[in-house]
């Protein structure tokens, strides 16, 4: 999965005449080998030491481009953070976000996935797309 988007993220630099940079090499692996949801600020400050001379800019411009490439997805979840994901292709998730905490969890359901689809179905239409997003407490916040 980490190498089909790697080759993702090059072609798509390649076709916009894009270079390939040592920078956005760092901010791609980086990103490719978190499993949370992560914001501008928390990727930067996680490769600031590391990485002194990689930017805040840098990061934005780099994430807005792995979004534009289709190998990351933007989330808002209330926060007033723009959030990212990479895309694993096949697989989809909705989300379950803490309202006191921030805390930011994956789940699938068929049963879920299958209403969704007799309703769209029942109103002949077709979805594209989908997410969903239930917002409350989680159970250590429940405490």
């Amino acid at each position: 999965m980490k190498r089909a988007n790697k080759k993702i993220f090059e072609d798509f630099i390649a076709e916009k005449g894009l270079k390939s940079t040592r920078q956005r090499d760092i901010i791609l692996e980086a990103f490719l080998s978190s499993e949370r949801h992560l914001s501008i600020e928390e990727l930067y400050l996680q490769l600031r030491d590391a990485h002194p001379t990689i930017g805040y800019a840098t990061v934005y411009r780099t994430l807005k481009l792995f979004a534009e490439s289709g190998i990351a997805r933007e989330f808002q979840f209330g926060d007033g953070q723009t959030r990212y994901e990479h895309v694993v292709a096949g697989e989809h998730h909705d989300h379950l976000v803490c309202v006191r905490c921030g805390a930011i969890s994956e789940f699938t359901n068929d049963v879920v996935e299958a209403i969704q689809n007799e309703v769209a179905a029942s109103h002949g239409f077709i979805i594209q797309y989908h997410k969903m997003e239930l917002y409350g407490l989680c159970a250590a916040c429940q405490r």
